[in-house]
C-alpha cells in the first residue's frame, strides 16, 4: 500500500466511513460466529469494529510492519494477530465460526491469486459457516489513488460464480453502485 493509501486507510475518516456505512452494509443480516477470521486487516480500522462485536478475532495480515503494529497495539486483547499469506493460510481446515474480508481484495494482484484466497477461506471455515467479503467497484479515482500500488479490482458480476468456484455453496452479492458485498457459506 502506497504511504496515501495508508494515511487514507488509517485516518478518522475512513473508520467512520467503515462504522456507519461498509461494515454494516456488507455485514447486513449475517452471523459470524465465535472465532473469526478477518482476512487482511491492514492497519486495523476493521478490526477495532469486529472486535467490540466478537467473543474472539484472529486477523491474517501479509504485510510485516502492519502486522507488528496491529500485534503491538492489540496485545492484551481478543485479537490475535498472525503474519501470513491468505492464498496459503497456516490454519487446520475448519477452524473458524465465520471470515470477513473488507476493501482489500483489490490488493491481490491477480485473479488466480484472489481464487486461491477464496478458496482458502472455504477451507478454513466450519460447515455452513459465514463468509463476508466487501470491496469497493472499479473507478479512474480508486485506480489514481493505488499509484505505485496493487489495484485489481473484482467486477460485481463475477464474484457469485467465483466464491462458488472456490468452494462454496450459497453466494448472495449486493451491489449499490460504489461497492459490492457477498455473503458466502460453505
Amino acid at each position: 500500500m502506497n504511504a496515501e493509501h495508508l494515511d487514507l486507510c488509517s485516518s478518522e475518516g475512513w473508520r467512520d466511513l467503515l462504522r456507519d456505512f461498509i461494515v454494516p452494509y456488507a455485514l447486513a443480516g449475517g452471523h459470524l460466529g465465535d472465532d473469526v477470521l478477518e482476512v487482511g486487516p491492514g492497519p486495523g480500522m476493521t478490526t477495532d469494529l469486529l472486535r467490540a462485536e466478537l467473543i474472539r478475532l484472529t486477523a491474517l495480515e501479509i504485510d510485516e510492519d502492519l502486522a507488528a503494529a496491529l500485534t503491538e497495539r492489540l496485545r492484551d486483547t481478543n485479537v490475535e494477530v498472525v503474519r501470513g499469506d491468505a492464498t496459503s493460510m497456516p490454519f487446520e481446515d475448519a477452524r473458524f465460526s465465520g471470515a470477513v474480508s473488507f476493501t482489500m481484495l483489490h490488493h491481490v494482484p491477480t485473479e488466480t491469486l484472489q481464487n486461491q484466497l477464496f478458496a482458502e477461506v472455504a477451507r478454513v471455515v466450519r460447515p455452513g459457516a459465514l463468509f463476508v467479503a466487501s470491496d469497493s467497484v472499479a473507478s479512474n479515482e480508486l485506480q489514481e489513488l493505488h499509484h505505485d500500488d496493487t489495484y485489481n479490482p473484482i467486477d460485481p458480476s463475477t464474484i457469485e460464480d467465483r466464491l462458488r468456484a472456490a468452494g462454496f455453496a450459497a453466494v448472495e452479492v449486493r451491489d449499490n453502485g460504489f461497492g459490492w458485498a457477498a455473503h458466502a457459506t460453505t
